[in-house]
Parts: C-alpha cells; structure tokens; sequence
C-alpha cells in the first residue's frame, strides 16, 4: 500500500488519531499504533464475533430464546430486532417490528453466552478472540456492548480476520453480515432514519443507507459498526479492505464531515 495515511488524518480536528488501513496482505497503520482507548460500540463486533464462536462450538444456538423476552432469540439480540430500548430493560417495541439499535440486547446475548459456557463473559471473549488472533493489548472492561479498551494494531489484526477468517466458518461470517430481518426499518443512531435499515448479526450493514459514515465508495455490502467515542471500523469485502479509525473526541457533526471523506481518499489511493 502507498497511502499516506498520516497525512490523511493530519488535519483532524481531535487532539488524539490513530488509523489503519487494512488487506488481505498487509496492515498500514498511522498515528500512534499502541494508543489503547475505548472503542466504544465497535466493542459490539467483537462481543458478537465470541458469540458466532459459540454457536460453531454448539454451545448456544441463534435461534434459541434468549433475553428473558416473550418470543426474542439471540439472533434477534444481535440484531437489535428484539423491540429493547437503547439502554434500559423496557421493550419498546414487539419482537421483529423495528430495528431498535440497543445496547441492553447485545448485553442480554453475552450473559445468555456466559450462563450457558458457565464463565465470565469477558474470560469467554478473551480466549475465543482476542488471544487467538494476537490482540494483547485488548480487554473488555464493563459492558460488551460499548466497553472493549484497544489499540489500531490489535483492531487491524481482528480486520483481517474479517476479511479471511480463521476463528469461523466463512459460512456463519457471511451469515452474520447478511440482512437479519431485512425489511426492518430504524434509526441509526446520529446519522438518521432508514428504510429499510439492514443489521447483520452484531455488524451494521451499509446497504443502501446515504448518508453512511463508511463513505461513498465502499460497496453496498460494506459491514462494521461506529462508536460514540470517534471510532470505527469497516470492512468491504468487494475491494478485500478495512479501515479502523480511533479518536479522542466523540462522535458528531465532525465525524460525517471527516470520516466518508477519509475513506473515499483511502479508496482512491489503495
């Protein structure tokens, strides 16, 4: 890759920035590599990633119930499709009625994960994910749906395994990065409503969403997840690239002015 990325990025306006731009080959990163941060609700990929181990390891299953709700399985969980609020335990709406973006069901899915492997689930997370692909400096420190502390290194090396995966079958990554309950609509969350609004299981689809943070030039069926402290994560599988971003200011205004521009402009230059 021939990206300048720190050049990219130099004229953010954070006080903080590291980024990398990922493929099947190679990993360039910019800013400062080891800067360990909270990544907010990209915390969710990961949490959902433990969860798919878990099912190709037939200890929980997506389509058992789950979440102490009438009718509501983990895969509705995952897919924020079980009508929970954003961050209480009041449903808001009816199993597969709209696309309710909740951190209360992707915590709901990891303790249905922990009681059923009987361990904690940051122990579970740990040595499903973060100690097989390397991601040292990597930890979950409070809620799996926003509190994963990481670095742009490690989070490059949970990319590539998002664009070859060696933790899952190809089969259960392409089925958690396909539309579950594809004619759901819904907000996403500091950027608008969209109908439909696809969510994958755990991953947020693009789709056909404009505006999308992920930018212009990302295929339709790029997949990732933005977080409320300035970060992110894509990946399109189309063009075999991820790109990573974390900041130390949260996410608003400035975020959809910088980001679809920054990853147009790595596009462009990959």
């Amino acid at each position: 890759m021939t990206i300048d990325l720190d050049a990219l990025i130099a004229d953010w306006p954070v006080d903080k920035v590291s980024a990398a731009v990922v493929d099947t080959e190679a990993a360039l990163v910019a800013g400062d590599a080891g800067w360990n941060t909270r990544i907010a609700s990209v915390s969710k990929l990961l949490a959902a990633y433990a969860v798919l181990v878990a099912v190709e390891e037939e200890t929980v299953a997506l389509d058992e119930p789950a979440g102490g709700i009438d009718g509501a399985t983990l895969r509705h969980l995952l897919a924020h499709a079980s009508g929970l609020d954003f961050d209480t335990d009041r449903q808001v709406a009816g199993v597969e009625q709209r696309r309710i973006y909740s951190n209360t069901g992707i915590e709901r899915a990891a303790e249905h994960l922990a009681a059923r492997a009987g361990m904690p689930f940051d122990r579970y997370l740990a040595e499903a994910v973060f100690e097989p692909l390397g991601m040292t400096s990597t930890v979950l420190s409070g809620s799996p749906a926003h509190a994963v502390f990481s670095t742009a290194t490690d989070l490059s090396r949970f990319a590539r395994e998002l664009l070859d995966p060696s933790l899952l079958s190809a089969s259960t990554l392409a089925e958690a990065t396909s539309a579950q309950y594809p004619a759901l609509s819904g907000v996403l969350p500091g950027i608008g409503r969209f109908d439909p609004n696809p969510w994958g299981l755990g991953f947020e689809l693009k789709g056909s969403k404009d505006p999308h943070w992920s930018g212009t030039m990302t295929s339709s069926r790029t997949f990732g997840h933005f977080g409320g402290a300035g970060t992110f994560l894509w990946v399109d599988p189309v063009r075999d690239l991820a790109l990573i971003a974390l900041t130390d200011r949260d996410f608003g205004s400035w975020s959809m002015e910088v980001w679809p521009a920054f990853s147009d402009a790595v596009i462009d230059g990959s």
